[in-house]
């Protein structure tokens, strides 16, 4: 029994120890941890010691570095007090920092600039500030910012007064720079109308002299007289239109044109020139161009004379070909090629700047301001276009550019119908012409009618020709001869050819006398307008459709018995005793009765008795846009405002004449009530179509 107990009494006893054992090495253990815990505490305490510490330095550091910068630095709470400033603000407000911290000071502002916002929402603006008995310009940056009163409005101003004076300066240059600017322009107009106006007297008289009877010597002075006036008349423009250019004031208008019109009549009007040099000059439009195109008709006509001008100048052999064809694209592209003596490849760059030519020496055969390329290329440029010359020495030169030129839809009828549309299918046309560009391009309209066309250089070739083929029509250039003309005629009649035609240049057209003499069906003056190329192959008339419909024989009728009745009353206003003489002369050859004042103050009187029944009313104002005591423009203003008071409505028409060639003179005419502008010097067709009322005022721009 003893044994027994003694027995669990040891196994209690060593359970308790194990019990006991157990607690100790717990609690040790998770002393241990608590240890390893309390260092860790310790070293995360200490690490937090030296953040702090960290910061701590970082804070002055960062407070050094604002203090010492020169940029200002201001905090307000939502009402407008400071809650910190910098020194360099406190300097601004010219009292310590600690003053200013809880008040509500603000610096007095003289001008503000717009605000502006960044990208991340800051306000930028400037301000102009008082300060030390001036003015200081301060741009600040605003940001809101969460501060110890909440959220606050932070500004951060630097001195710009530097930047902005320099600022001030440039736009006072500027406006210097545009202020002179319009001061030229309005010297280069008053020069304008000054040397125009007795440029003027000098042409249209030089025409009224050609007309009298003279004497070869004297003929033969008054050309002199009258080119050395165009010349002049060129230069005036060249010099003009660079200085528009320069002002930035060319203004490229958008409206419907016929280009192929257009082009053709460039080539007519250079056409007496190139023939008395005994070049040819010649165009061809590509079918595929619409027949109306939107752009600046004006514009590209000058570009297209000044090429095809220059390109004549310079030629003396061969000619001049003017191509207009639609690319890939879609644009429209322009070439101007000659025969003359090309362009060294070192100055085909400088032709295109201003007063530069090929030709730079004193010695030089053609004159001129060496401005005519550089407009062209400043023109071109504006319509988006870029223009380039292709040239070899002593093989002459081709220049291109191409614009874009969008086809006008709508009902409305071209000019005149493309002549292309006239089917020549199966047709043979025989050329024969020894020519550089007049017959490949009558070639090439006769293909893409449809026909089939060759060309023959000389005589004995195209003799061979007819001899061996069959042709129905053949067209001969008289350039190969007379006599040769007329044994060719001969041949083709005798081969069976169905129509025979000639090539004829208006002088060789009055010299050759009638071609049915010359065994000729017919003729074709060069160069060689499509429409009648067209009507002399085709045998059929080939007439552009009515502008409008044409009036009945009794709507006709009281018109022509109007006009037979009674002259057309023109009131003529011009204060230059030679223009007036010349206008008047003009105006009588064309039929007028006019009536001649000095001034816009008799031309309104005039009016004034007119309305007021005392005299015939006048069918036409031809109106001075400068004279003495009242100008042209007041004139019309009052004119119109005496015709919209009277009691039956009236409305002359009134045609300003001017000498400025600037766009904001005929505007300001238009804005005074003129309906349209002819500049000087007069062309007496422009006068005659003017008197007839056939003239529109569109058609009176020079």
């Amino acid at each position: 029994m003893d044994l027994l107990t003694t027995s669990h009494d040891l196994v209690a006893g060593a359970a308790a120890l194990i019990v006991v054992a157990t607690v100790v090495w717990l609690i040790l253990r998770r002393r241990r941890t608590l240890l390893d815990q309390i260092d860790r505490l310790e070293a995360e305490i200490e690490a937090l010691h030296d953040s702090i510490w960290e910061l701590s330095e970082s804070r002055e550091h960062y407070r050094s570095i604002v203090e010492a910068q020169g940029d200002l630095i201001v905090r307000r709470a939502q009402d407008g007090r400071i809650v910190y400033c910098n020194d360099a603000f406190a300097r601004l407000a010219g009292r310590p920092r600690e003053e200013l911290i809880g008040t509500t000071w603000q610096p007095v502002v003289r001008e503000v600039s717009d605000v502006r916002l960044s990208t991340t929402g800051a306000r930028i603006f400037d301000e102009a500030i008082e300060y030390g008995g001036g003015i200081v310009w301060i741009s600040w940056i605003e940001t809101l910012a969460l501060g110890d009163s909440g959220a606050e409005r932070q500004r951060v101003g630097r001195d710009v007064t530097s930047r902005v004076a320099a600022e001030h300066d440039l736009l006072d240059a500027r406006h210097r720079a545009e202020a002179a600017s319009e001061a030229k322009s309005r010297f280069l107009a008053t020069v304008s109308h000054e040397v125009r106006t007795p440029l003027n007297g000098i042409l249209g008289m030089a025409d009224l002299l050609a007309d009298t009877r003279l004497d070869p010597e004297q003929a033969t002075y008054v050309r002199a007289v009258k080119t050395s006036g165009e010349v002049l008349l060129s230069l005036i423009d060249d010099i003009l239109d660079f200085s528009k250019i320069e002002a930035g004031k060319i203004a490229l208008v958008q409206e419907p044109f016929d280009l192929r019109s257009l082009v053709e009549n460039v080539v007519e009007l250079l056409a007496p020139r190139a023939q008395g040099k005994g070049i040819e000059i010649a165009s061809f439009v590509s079918p595929d161009l619409p027949p109306l195109v939107l752009g600046d008709r004006d514009r590209l006509r000058q570009v297209l004379m000044n090429l095809a001008g220059n390109a004549v100048k310079f030629t003396d052999r061969g000619g001049v070909g003017v191509c207009i064809e639609v690319q890939p694209d879609g644009l429209v592209a322009f070439s101007v090629a000659d025969t003359g003596p090309g362009i060294p490849k070192d100055r085909q760059d400088a032709v295109f700047r201003e007063f530069e030519q090929v030709d730079d020496t004193a010695s030089r055969r053609h004159g001129g301001t060496g401005l005519g390329l550089a407009i062209c290329r400043h023109i071109v440029e504006r319509m988006g276009g870029t223009i380039t010359v292709e040239s070899e020495e002593g093989r002459g030169a081709t220049f291109r550019f191409a614009i874009a030129l969008a086809a006008v839809g709508g009902d409305s009828p071209p000019a005149l119908p493309p002549p292309t549309k006239v089917d020549l299918s199966g047709k043979r046309v025989l050329i024969i012409a020894d020519s550089p560009f007049e017959a490949p391009f009558i070639a090439r309209r006769l293909v893409a009618a449809g026909a089939q066309a060759e060309i023959r250089t000389s005589e004995a070739a195209a003799s061979a020709a007819m001899t061996t083929e069959k042709y129905d029509v053949v067209l001969t250039d008289c350039a190969l001869g007379e006599e040769a003309a007329r044994r060719l005629a001969a041949l083709a009649r005798r081969s069976g050819v169905r129509r025979s035609l000639i090539l004829l240049s208006p002088f060789e057209r009055r010299e050759f006398g009638p071609p049915a003499a010359a065994g000729f069906d017919g003729y074709l003056v060069k160069p060689v307008r499509a429409l009648s190329l067209m009507q002399q192959i085709a045998l059929e008339p080939v007439t552009p459709p009515p502008q409008q419909p044409p009036a009945t024989q009794a709507q006709a009728q009281p018109r022509a018995t109007e006009r037979s009745q009674r002259k057309r009353r023109v009131l003529l206003a011009e204060d230059n005793e030679i223009n007036a003489l010349l206008a008047l002369k003009l105006l009588e050859g064309a039929g007028a009765e006019t009536v001649w004042v000095r001034d816009g103050t008799k031309a309104v009187a005039e009016m004034r008795r007119v309305l007021a029944g005392h005299e015939e009313p006048f069918d036409l104002i031809l109106m001075d846009a400068r004279m003495p005591e009242m100008d042209g423009l007041e004139a019309v203003r009052r004119i119109r405002a005496m015709e919209a008071a009277h009691p039956r409505p009236t409305h002359v028409r009134i045609v300003m004449l001017t000498a400025n060639a600037f766009a904001e003179d005929r505007a300001a005419a238009m804005a005074a009530g003129a309906d349209g502008f002819l500049a000087k010097p007069f062309e007496r067709q422009k006068i005659q179509e003017l008197v007839e009322g056939s003239g529109t005022p569109g058609a009176a721009q020079a």
